[in-house]
């Protein structure tokens, strides 16, 4: 997704731990113990490390997926932003103030006006109507009737609810219902949207609806959202950047490209195994320096387009295509290096070469967020 961004955090978090169970202090502190794997930390200790030693920012106008299988921490860490769970150890900053040193007054500040959470069950009052249920957040900050539910009015035509202002929850459907989640969180502003796995529930179409709806959103109004997935194909619909969790540790953060084109470990690459790397992979990977034929950049191609599209231009017409950003030719792209990049490094490992267009080398978790490289299911408790 593209928005207008700057890299100016709204979030920033650093060393972050979640730890469960008795004495959970010690854990963070402890090096012996930090080292250890799930099942001998609760062994030794009685406790579950939901999330270990996570440090990443959130820039603003991005969407920032955390990505992870059941288990790997990633509801924990959201949760932890607005501290709907404590966090053990760690720092969380929102536009460099502390989180964790927020007093009650201060955090329900946050919670209703900064940073509004969407969640997978939608938590709707059902004696309430549509138009009432998103002007809730309102209502509590104490925002005039007459003003609120004009707010209101506004996000639900946002969300293609228009004509169904008066209906109770019940008389939605599922997709329905999340979007008066959605436009409830939007109704009251907020500088960052929060989403906890909110369309997992949802059947594939619908679900496939509410992503673009939510890919509209942030194109629309470039506001800065955190996205909580399991689910591989979603993240790279939706991310401009990606974390991928494994067992509470970061294993790799990057862009969709560089997570696809060059994953970290064993673990991503098994990940990331299945995608279409042409629906991922940009033009600017299987570049290669060249000049255009002439000054008007015959059959040129933007360097920010998937490989899927470049193929199909550079068939038509039967010859390379000129890579051209902002006017500038960058490189030429040819059908044998489009390919390559289809094929991935293991056809381009058999045939004793380095795939064309490799992706750029991705930004990876410190050594203290890196997992196992084998992929076996995982065995941590937490959310």
């Amino acid at each position: 997704m593209t928005a207008t961004k700057t890299n100016t955090p709204v979030f920033s978090v650093e060393g972050l731990w979640k730890v469960f169970g008795p004495k959970a202090d010690r854990v963070p502190a402890d090096p012996g113990l930090t080292s250890l794997e799930p099942a001998e930390l609760r062994a030794r200790t009685g406790c579950t490390a939901a999330v270990r030693d996570v440090s990443f920012d959130v820039r603003k106008g991005e969407v920032f997926v955390v990505m992870g299988l059941s288990g790997s921490g990633k509801s924990t860490l959201v949760r932890c932003l607005t501290r709907l769970i404590e966090p053990t150890a760690g720092t969380i900053a929102i536009d460099g103030e502390d989180v964790r040193a927020m007093d009650k007054s201060r955090l329900r500040e946050l919670r209703r006006h900064r940073a509004a959470m969407v969640f997978q069950h939608f938590g709707l009052l059902p004696h309430r109507t549509v138009l009432d249920n998103v002007a809730y957040g309102l209502e509590i900050q104490g925002v005039s009737k007459s003003e609120r539910r004009a707010r209101a009015q506004e996000v639900v035509a946002k969300v293609g609810l228009d004509g169904m202002e008066q209906r109770r929850p019940s008389q939605l459907s599922g997709g329905q219902r999340q979007r008066v989640g959605l436009a409830r969180a939007l109704a009251v502003d907020p500088e960052v949207l929060l989403f906890d796995e909110p369309f997992s529930a949802l059947d594939p179409l619908i679900r496939r609806d509410m992503q673009e709806e939510v890919v509209r959103l942030h194109r629309e109004e470039g506001r800065t959202m955190v996205f909580i997935t399991h689910d591989l194909n979603e993240a790279l619909k939706l991310g401009d950047r990606i974390a991928l969790m494994r067992d509470g540790r970061v294993v790799q953060l990057g862009t969709p490209e560089e997570i696809v084109g060059s994953p970290a470990d064993d673990y991503v690459r098994e990940f990331v195994r299945d995608v279409s790397r042409e629906q991922v992979m940009t033009v600017r990977t299987a570049m290669r320096a060249g000049e255009c034929e002439g000054p008007d950049h015959p059959h040129a191609i933007a360097a920010n387009e998937v490989v899927a599209e470049a193929i199909k231009i550079v068939a038509d017409s039967g010859q390379a295509a000129c890579v051209v950003e902002d006017g500038h030719c960058l490189g030429v792209v040819d059908a044998d290096a489009l390919l390559g990049v289809v094929a991935g490094p293991s056809a381009a490992a058999a045939a004793g070469s380095r795939p064309a267009g490799a992706a750029p080398v991705p930004q990876k978790a410190a050594p203290a967020e890196r997992g196992p490289a084998t992929p076996p299911p995982t065995t941590t408790e937490a959310v």
